[in-house]
C-alpha cells in the first residue's frame, strides 16, 4: 500500500498516509511502527498467565491523552517501522516462546496492515486487540472473527472530561458502540481450564485523580448497558506522566478515599473481573521502550522481560 486516504478512527482525518508517513491525527504511516515486542506479564491475570502475554507494542493513537504512561510511543512515536512479513515473523517468535496469546496495543491506525498480516498468519494462540476504545464501529466489524479477545478502555463518560484530557469530546459516544460491537463478536467470557481467557471482553477503566465522578458514571453505565457480558478491570495504577504536569488537579497519584470511594460503588454493583490494587502505581510496570527492538529483513530481536 503506497498511499491511503484514512478514515479508520472517530477523528475521520481523510488524511494522506504513505507507508512511512501521515498527516493525520496520529501522525503515522501505514507500515506498522513498533516500539516493543516482548512477554508481558502485568496485564490481567486471565490474559498474563504464568508465560506472559506476548505483546507488540504500536507507536501512534487515536487519543493523546495527557497522562498516557506510554507518552513516548503514543505522542512522541518512538519505535521502528516493520514491513507485514517482520510484523508475523515477531508473532512467531512470541509464539515459540511460549506466550498465552498475542497482544497488539494500540493497533488501530496500523488496521489496514494487520489485516494484510491475518490474511497470511493466524496465530495459534488468541489474538488480543487492546486500544483505548476510541473506535468505530465499521473498523471493528472487518476485525469479526479474527480478533479472540478484546481489551478496551472506557476511559470516559463525561465529554468536559474526554475533551479536556484526551481531546475526544465524542469519546462516549464512539467508545460505547464500540464496546457492544466487541461483546457482539466475542460473545461473553470464555476460559480454559487453567483460567486463561480464550474468548471475551475485558473492558478496562482507570481511576483518575479528582474525577472519581466520572469512574462512577463509567461503571454504572457498564453495569446497565453489558451486565456480565463482560470483565470490568478496575485499575489503581494512575500515575502522572505524559503532559499530567500541566494539569494540576491530577498531577497526582489518586488517594486512598478515591480509590475506595469508586472501589465500593465497583462492589455495590456487583460487577465481574479485577481490582487493581493502590500498590500497583509504581512506575515499575510501565514497561521501558528505552530498550528498543531492532527490525530486520531477517530478523526480529524480542526485548526480554520477566515477572
Amino acid at each position: 500500500m503506497t498511499e491511503y486516504i484514512c478514515s479508520l478512527c472517530p477523528r475521520s482525518c481523510h488524511a494522506v498516509r504513505t507507508e512511512t508517513s501521515g498527516q493525520g491525527f496520529c501522525r503515522m504511516g501505514t507500515l506498522p511502527k513498533v516500539a516493543r515486542i516482548a512477554p508481558h506479564f502485568w496485564e490481567e491475570p486471565c490474559i498474563s498467565g504464568t508465560k506472559g502475554s506476548g505483546t507488540i507494542f504500536f507507536s501512534g493513537c487515536t487519543l493523546a491523552c495527557v497522562f498516557c504512561q506510554n507518552y513516548v510511543i503514543s505522542q512522541e512515536h518512538h519505535g521502528t517501522v516493520m514491513t507485514v512479513s517482520e510484523l508475523i515473523q515477531a508473532m512467531q517468535t512470541l509464539v515459540q516462546q511460549g506466550v498465552h496469546n498475542i497482544n497488539l496495543v494500540s493497533p488501530t491506525p496500523y488496521l489496514e496492515s494487520i489485516l494484510e498480516c491475518f490474511s497470511v498468519y493466524r496465530p495459534p494462540v488468541p489474538v488480543v486487540y487492546n486500544t483505548g476504545g476510541y473506535e468505530k464501529t465499521d473498523s471493528l466489524r472487518r476485525l469479526d472473527g479474527l480478533v479472540d479477545i478484546y481489551l478496551p478502555d472506557l476511559k470516559y463518560i463525561r465529554s468536559d472530561v474526554s475533551e479536556k484530557y484526551s481531546r475526544a469530546k465524542d469519546y462516549a459516544a464512539y467508545a460505547l458502540p464500540a464496546i457492544h460491537e466487541m461483546v457482539r463478536q466475542t460473545g461473553k467470557p470464555v476460559f480454559d481450564e487453567n483460567g486463561l481467557l480464550q474468548k471475551g471482553t475485558v473492558v478496562r477503566h482507570l481511576i483518575l485523580p479528582q474525577n472519581t465522578k466520572n469512574s462512577i458514571a463509567v461503571l454504572e453505565t457498564l453495569q446497565s448497558e453489558l451486565g456480565d457480558d463482560i470483565l470490568v478491570s478496575l485499575m489503581g495504577q494512575y500515575l502522572p506522566m505524559g503532559k499530567a504536569a500541566d494539569y494540576p488537579e491530577i498531577n497526582r497519584r489518586i488517594t486512598k478515599r478515591e480509590y475506595e470511594k469508586v472501589l465500593a460503588v465497583y462492589e455495590n454493583l456487583g460487577l465481574d473481573g479485577y481490582i487493581q490494587e493502590l500498590s500497583s502505581a509504581d512506575s515499575a510496570y510501565v514497561p521501558d521502550f528505552g530498550e528498543r527492538i531492532t527490525a530486520a529483513k531477517e530478523k526480529v530481536t524480542i526485548a526480554d522481560e520477566s515477572p
